[in-house]
């Protein structure tokens, strides 16, 4: 395995660690009840990442036809005159 790709797993996995670290920190705070706060802090990534991959899917329906995404097209030149 490329160091870059295991830097970039390591990188992933010691993000998730802290996003679960301070998900749960705050569900506990909120709820005082610490099965909880994990289960709302393993529940909370699962649920954005299936969110994540609709939002794409439906973004990928909208951007079909359009030739070349509005996102990519050359930046239009506004000429000033003084």
């Amino acid at each position: 395995m490329p160091l870059q790709r295991f830097r970039t797993l390591v990188k992933t996995a010691s993000y998730y660690v802290v996003h679960l670290v301070v998900a749960a920190g705050v569900a506990y705070a909120v709820t005082g009840d610490a099965v909880a706060a994990l289960t709302l802090s393993l529940l909370e990534p699962t649920v954005q990442m299936l969110f994540f991959f609709l939002h794409e899917k439906i973004w990928e329906k909208k951007t079909q036809g359009l030739g070349r995404a509005a996102c990519c097209a050359p930046p239009t030149v506004l000429q000033h005159n003084a």
